[in-house]
């Protein structure tokens, strides 16, 4: 029996990675809210897409597991779940093994993942991001995965996601100790803006090389902001920033900071970097009207006002592309940009994963990881995977040489169908003296309590105006630091 009162402490933010890299829905797993995330859990996102035969046809796995009977829970959008499929059914067809494969969103994922731990019946194959490897390997739920996969072939991959999924006992991210999941991704949260809107207010296009500073933005976002059917009520916004997605991305830039440096103490009550920045952020909404209410948001998330173009920014992991670029889905002309920058000079957002993590229980580890492989680190698997050979891009692909080479390279020549200025996505990946991509601090605590504290202790109020940031952060500070003091004591306690 595994250490269930550990797991069942543990909130669904430590399911899955703060930048799922993620299809799923409007939570992206570590975030369970109403409109959490950039991906949607509507059906019918990206739902006309299909993968075509001859996209599989250098598709092959070595090896017969037909003794394997495998179990895969992920979370996906809909054009995810499309092309996971396409590859699991290559995989069965080619090894003789049989994949039950079971799809959520994310918002759903952490509750579902828990109750799987609760009935101690886990999932041969589930997601796992880094800020949870130590808690589920000290619960005991993660194989190893060292002597069923090629070292080489890891060392190959981003230099942080080589090192993010593994664990000494001690810290987990350092890249010491043992690997316990391939990443399905190293993803970065990028800007989007809507070309079309741009071209009828008039604007010219974000210039990627030189991010709007915050005056800027909010002047673009206020041109970008109109009442389109002339009934009194405004029906397009310059932005729409879900805050437990975006808010990072302005606290960072400003030189705040949700934590010391060892992560043992929340320093958000009377820290002037963080205060300013949650305020602008709050201000966006509350003061110039730049984004829908909390109660227009509620009504319709932003992801989905995106998608119906009322939106001219708006937050894009490199996993929706696929549905971006899908014209049934989001009929309008769309680039990349970087998010505006704060007192730093230098535009930074959140960069993630999430891994595929073979259970400690599987009947059939050889096969588990072999299929995990296949989605993770097989190059003809990343060719369908990114989109090179079926036209749907799900991610940058993991392996390095291939990224910056071929793919990068066949999507300048339309090859692979993509937004414009994918530079910004390899800008945050690789940073420049304009661009960072960070892991946000969730990632180097035992758990995520105390972002989920800072997430239910009514930050809605100061996004309508009836509280200002600073009240909130000292309001809301004690109960952040006791779930962070909780997650440090379990993680010494498991430490003994």
């Amino acid at each position: 029996m595994k250490k269930k009162v550990l797991s069942v402490l543990l909130t669904t933010a430590m399911a899955v990675s703060m930048l799922a890299g993620c299809g799923g829905s409007d939570a992206g797993g570590a975030d369970a809210n109403a409109e959490a995330s950039v991906a949607s859990s509507s059906e019918a996102v990206g739902a006309s897409i299909e993968v075509k035969e001859e996209a599989l046809t250098d598709v092959k796995v070595e090896g017969d597991y037909s003794d394997a009977d495998l179990t895969v829970f992920i979370y996906a959008q809909e054009h995810e779940k499309t092309v996971y499929q396409s590859l699991i059914d290559k995989f069965t067809e080619t090894t003789g093994a049989k994949v039950t494969f079971e799809v959520t969103t994310s918002d759903e994922y952490g509750q579902k993942i828990l109750a799987y731990k609760a009935a101690d019946d886990m999932p041969d194959i589930f997601y796992v991001g880094p800020e949870a490897v130590a808690s589920n390997v000290d619960d005991g739920y993660l194989l190893p995965l060292d002597e069923y996969v090629d070292a080489e072939v890891v060392n190959n991959l981003w230099g942080a996601v080589g090192s993010a999924y593994r664990y000494d006992g001690v810290t987990a991210g350092t890249g010491e100790g043992s690997l316990y999941c391939l990443p399905k991704d190293f993803s970065t949260f990028a800007f989007a803006y809507n070309k079309d809107l741009f071209d009828a207010a008039g604007l010219a296009y974000p210039d990627p090389e030189n991010p709007y500073t915050w005056d800027e933005f909010l002047e673009v976002c206020k041109q970008l902001t109109k009442d389109t059917d002339g009934d009194g009520e405004v029906d397009q916004w310059g932005t729409a920033n879900a805050l437990q997605w975006a808010l990072d991305a302005f606290i960072y830039t400003n030189g705040g900071h949700f934590l010391n440096e060892d992560y043992t103490q929340v320093v958000i009550d009377g820290q002037q970097e963080f205060i300013d920045a949650f305020q602008y952020f709050a201000d966006l909404t509350c003061k110039h009207g730049v984004t829908p209410t909390v109660e227009q948001d509620t009504a319709l998330g932003g992801y989905q006002r995106w998608l119906d173009g009322q939106i001219g920014f708006y937050a894009c992991g490199t996993w929706d592309v696929g549905a971006f670029m899908d014209k049934n889905t989001f009929p309008y002309e769309w680039g990349l940009c970087a998010w505006p920058t704060g007192k730093t000079g230098v535009s930074m957002t959140r960069n993630g994963s999430v891994g595929f993590a073979v259970s400690a229980d599987t009947e059939s580890p050889e096969a588990a990881a072999a299929l995990i492989t296949l989605f993770s680190t097989d190059l003809e698997g990343q060719r369908v995977l990114s989109g090179e050979t079926t036209g749907v891009s799900l991610q940058i692909p993991n392996i390095m040489d291939y990224a910056k080479g071929d793919y990068k390279a066949k999507v300048a020549d339309g090859t692979i169908p993509y937004g414009e200025n994918i530079d910004v996505i390899y800008n945050y990946f690789e940073g420049t003296d304009k661009y960072e991509g960070i892991f946000v601090e969730t990632t180097y605590t035992y758990n995520a309590d105390w972002w989920t504290a800072f997430l239910s202790g009514g930050y809605e109020y100061v996004l309508n105006g009836e509280k200002t940031a600073a009240e909130y952060c000292a309001e809301v500070q004690p109960a952040m630091q006791e779930a962070l003091d909780a997650a440090n004591e379990m993680k010494a306690a498991a430490a003994n």
